[in-house]
C-alpha cells in the first residue's frame, strides 16, 4: 500500500512539475488573425460564462458591437461588465435567451430583428456573426418547455429555430457567418430517427453524443442550402475545456481538477470559434468541421447526406417552420 501511494505521489508530482510543458502543448490551436470589427455585429448564445465570455471578450475587443444571448441575465450582465471594463468596449449588451423555450427563441429574435417599444430595444440592422454555443452536457432525463429531450432540444433544435428566424438579417449583411459548437464526441453519436427524443432508451452520455452529432449535420445541410448567399458556416469542436459545461457530472469535474494540465482553459477553448469567426479565406470551407483552428475529418455519419437532410426536415416538423 505505501509503495502505491509512493507511486503515486511521484507521479502527479511530475505531473505538476511539468506542468507548463503540458500546458503548452494541449493549448491547441491559435487564432491568428489581426481582424478588426468596428461596425460589425455579433450575436453569442451562452456568452455569460465559458468558451463564450472568452469568445465575446475578444470580439468586444476588436470593436464589434456584441450581444450576450443567454438564459440568466444576471450573469450575463455581470460578464458584460467585466468584458466593457476589459475591452473598454461599451457596445456589449445582454439579452434573455432560453434555448429550452421556443417561445423565449421568438422574442429574442423579434427584439432583436424588429425592436420592442415597451424593453427600449432598438431595431438592429445588421448581424455579420451568429456563434451558436451555449450547450448542455449529461443532463438526466427531462424535457424543454415544447417537450423535446433537453440535449436535442437545447443543443440542436433551438440554434436551428434561432438560425432560422435570423438568417435573413445575416443574408441583408454578407458577407456573414454562421459558427456551430459540436464537440468530438459527435463520432460517437447517433442520429435514431425511431427514438429522437430517448424516450425508448436514455444515456444522458449518448444524447449529449448525438446532439453534437446533430450539430455538425445541421451544418452541412445549413451551407449546402446558403451557397450563393454570402454567408457560410462552420462547426467547431473546441477541445476538452475546463467550463460549467460539466456541472451535471461529479466525476468529469473531479476529472477537470485532476488532469487541469491537460485541459484547455476557456481563453484556449475559444480560439477555433473566433478562428471560424474572422479568419480570412475560409469561404470555400463553408459546411466543414473544424478543431485546433484548423479543418478537421468528420465521423462517416457526419457526411451522410441523407441524414442531414432528413433531419433539416424532421426538425422543421418538430418546430412548425418551413425553411427551403
Amino acid at each position: 500500500m505505501l509503495v502505491i501511494l509512493g507511486l503515486l505521489t511521484s507521479f502527479f508530482s511530475l505531473l505538476y512539475v511539468t506542468a507548463p510543458s503540458i500546458r503548452r502543448f494541449f493549448a491547441g490551436g491559435v487564432c491568428k488573425t489581426n481582424m478588426q470589427l468596428p461596425g460589425k455585429v455579433v450575436v453569442i448564445t451562452g456568452a455569460n460564462t465559458g468558451i463564450g465570455k472568452e469568445t465575446a471578450r475578444e470580439l468586444a475587443r476588436r470593436g464589434a458591437r456584441v450581444y450576450i444571448a443567454c438564459r440568466d441575465v444576471l450573469k450575463g450582465e455581470s460578464a458584460a461588465s467585466d468584458i466593457r471594463a476589459d475591452t473598454k468596449n461599451s457596445q456589449v449588451l445582454v439579452r434573455k435567451l432560453d434555448l429550452s423555450d421556443t417561445k423565449s427563441i421568438r422574442a429574442f429574435a423579434e427584439g432583436f430583428l424588429a425592436g420592442s417599444p415597451w424593453l427600449c430595444l432598438a431595431e438592429e440592422k445588421q448581424l455579420h456573426i451568429l456563434i451558436n454555443n451555449a450547450g448542455v452536457m449529461l443532463c438526466p432525463y427531462s424535457k424543454t418547455a415544447d417537450g423535446f429531450e433537453t440535449h436535442l432540444g437545447v443543443n440542436h433544435l433551438g440554434h436551428f429555430l434561432l438560425t432560422h428566424l435570423l438568417l435573413e438579417r445575416l443574408k441583408e449583411s454578407a458577407p456573414a457567418r454562421v459558427v456551430n459548437l459540436s464537440s468530438v464526441v459527435h463520432h460517437i453519436g447517433k442520429i435514431r430517427f425511431h427514438d429522437l427524443q430517448g424516450e425508448k432508451r436514455y444515456c444522458s452520455g449518448f444524447a449529449y453524443c448525438h446532439s453534437k452529432l446533430a450539430n455538425v449535420l445541421f451544418t452541412r445541410e445549413l451551407a449546402k442550402r446558403l451557397q450563393g448567399t454570402g454567408v457560410t458556416t462552420y462547426a467547431v469542436h473546441p477541445g476538452i475545456v475546463s467550463s460549467e459545461l460539466v456541472r451535471h457530472s461529479f466525476l468529469l469535474c473531479l476529472f477537470w481538477r485532476l488532469f487541469s494540465p491537460f485541459v484547455k482553459t476557456t481563453r484556449e477553448g475559444a480560439q477555433t470559434s473566433l478562428h471560424c469567426a474572422l479568419a480570412e479565406g475560409l469561404e470555400p470551407l463553408s459546411g466543414k468541421y473544424f478543431s485546433d483552428c484548423k479543418r478537421t475529418w468528420v465521423s462517416p455519419r457526419a457526411r451522410n447526406n441523407k441524414t442531414a437532410e432528413r433531419l433539416w426536415k424532421v426538425s422543421c416538423e418538430l418546430l412548425g417552420i418551413q425553411w427551403e
